[in-house]
């Protein structure tokens, strides 16, 4: 059983032993078969069997990766691998004459590859690609797939920012071969190979349609072909709407609370200074993530200045507020136009009233009747009538009126004395009784005014108070419409509010 094990594996060697010289024979045909086709290969040479016609090449890209889109400098980061098919009449051989090699892989620089390089190239290089060999089949057919990082210029809309899609292109094309020589064909009718790219945190990839083009040039009279992908992208806005939307409708809303502040706190403009500059420290930081171009004002630039506008505004009338309910008599006189608009008709307007007041239609048409009847009433009658309420005419002086003033003349001496004795001063009991009524006429008439001024002093500052009111309530109102319109008009009149 040795024996016969031993005579196996001697037989088993011999038989490898017989194998092996024509593996080895393998890669002496490949040698041999680089020699001859390289041999006498002009990297020169169009390889086509017919100068006049134009040589095919079909052309496609597949998308790996968007590495990073510059909207400041319009420029467009991508990861891609380009693959380029044609057919070259020189690199031919029949596998059967050399052992059956059916392909070869050849450095670009040994044979003939298209000039096709990507016009609106922004990298330093111009020429992005690392340079692969190229795949030879048996038939001439040539495939060269080399990878590259491209980098390209690309026009940025970012009017809708954040809300925003780009479409940005690729242009493909030979550098010195026009149509002619050389003719571009889509790999395939629905553009690029997406069935590898890897999902972007920013950017949505849409599509990438492709499209042959041929132009005639200026410098040129030929017809030159070019390739153009057009990648389409929008912006993933879930990012931005919570980190910038949202935080500025807060700050904004804040500011809404001040008109609800009452004056007398002394807070009210403090908090109105302090969400501005909170504003505007939330502006500060961030202004580096709105595209810094020209072009066009970003929606988001434009909601953000919206809300500026109104939180500095707000702060503006709450000093006015301030002013109106810290005003008194002695300073300020309070005009016609401010009692009809302020105390009458906005509060009606807007539903306010005040204590034992209640403010209607009607009562304002009944307060400025009364007003008007009032006034045609004094105008008529002295200071002094209008206050005690009688005639101006103290001339008349009748027996009722001497006996009174004598009474009264008599009850002032303390009685000491009789009627008679009033005589001796030289004048009439009717005249000394008017002299002591006119006195205390005067005397009732500087109290009656001082209580009257009193009044109206406390009346105006009241006035100006509920005035301040009222422009308090009328502003919250319109702040709080226009921070809700303008939040939803920036998000209808984006394209699209979400994309996650």
């Amino acid at each position: 059983m040795t024996s016969s094990a031993q005579t196996l594996g001697l037989f088993a060697s011999a038989l490898l032993l017989i194998i092996l010289p024509k593996g080895t024979e393998q890669g002496t045909h490949e040698k041999k078969l680089l020699t001859q086709l390289l041999e006498r290969y002009n990297v020169l040479e169009r390889p086509v069997a017919n100068e006049s016609e134009p040589l095919e090449v079909k052309f496609g890209l597949t998308l790996q990766q968007i590495i990073d889109v510059d909207e400041k400098n319009q420029l467009l980061i991508t990861n891609i691998w380009l693959s380029l098919e044609w057919n070259d009449y020189n690199l031919r051989w029949n596998e059967s004459e050399f052992g059956g090699v059916k392909d070869l892989r050849i450095t670009p620089n040994k044979i003939w590859r298209p000039d096709i390089l990507m016009y609106n190239s922004a990298d330093e290089g111009f020429d992005g690609t690392y340079h692969t060999n190229v795949v030879v089949r048996r038939d001439g057919g040539c495939l060269y797939v080399p990878p590259g990082i491209f980098k390209s210029t690309c026009k940025m809309d970012i009017t809708w920012f954040p809300f925003d899609d780009q479409h940005c292109d690729m242009k493909f094309g030979s550098w010195t071969y026009d149509g002619n020589q050389l003719d571009l064909v889509l790999n395939s009718e629905e553009g690029g190979d997406l069935s590898d790219f890897i999902t972007n945190g920013e950017w949505y990839l849409i599509g990438m349609p492709g499209k042959k083009n041929t132009i005639v040039y200026q410098c040129c009279p030929e017809p030159y072909v070019d390739v153009t992908f057009t990648i389409q992208i929008r912006r993933r806005t879930l990012y931005y709407f919570f980190n910038l939307i949202v935080p500025c409708v807060l700050i904004s809303s804040m500011a809404l609370l001040g008109f609800t502040l009452p004056p007398d706190s002394g807070e009210k403009l403090t908090l109105g200074v302090t969400i501005l500059l909170s504003l505007t420290v939330f502006l500060n930081l961030v202004a580096e993530t709105l595209p810094q171009v020209s072009d066009a004002i970003p929606l988001l630039g434009t909601y953000f200045n919206c809300i500026m506008f109104m939180v500095a505004s707000s702060v503006v009338l709450t000093v006015v507020v301030l002013n109106y309910h810290h005003r008194t008599a002695d300073i300020h006189e309070m005009p016609q136009w401010i009692k009809s608009v302020f105390l009458q008709w906005l509060p009606w307007i807007l539903g306010m009233s005040r204590p034992g007041r209640k403010i209607t239609r009607k009562t304002i048409l009944m307060s400025n009747r009364m007003k008007e009847l009032e006034l045609k009433e004094r105008s008529s009658k002295s200071l002094l009538a209008n206050v005690l309420d009688i005639d101006d005419d103290f001339r008349h002086c009748s027996g009722t009126n001497s006996t009174s003033a004598t009474s009264a003349g008599f009850l002032r001496s303390g009685g000491r004395g009789t009627a008679a004795t009033l005589d001796d001063t030289g004048s009439t009991p009717c005249s000394v009784a008017q002299r002591e009524l006119q006195a205390i006429l005067r005397e009732l008439q500087f109290i009656t005014g001082r209580m009257r001024k009193a009044d109206d002093e406390a009346e105006l500052i009241s006035d100006w108070k509920f005035a301040a009111m009222v422009v308090d309530r009328f502003c919250l109102i319109i702040f709080t419409m226009f921070t809700i319109i303008a939040t939803v008009a920036v998000l209808l009149s984006a394209p699209h509010i979400i994309v996650q």
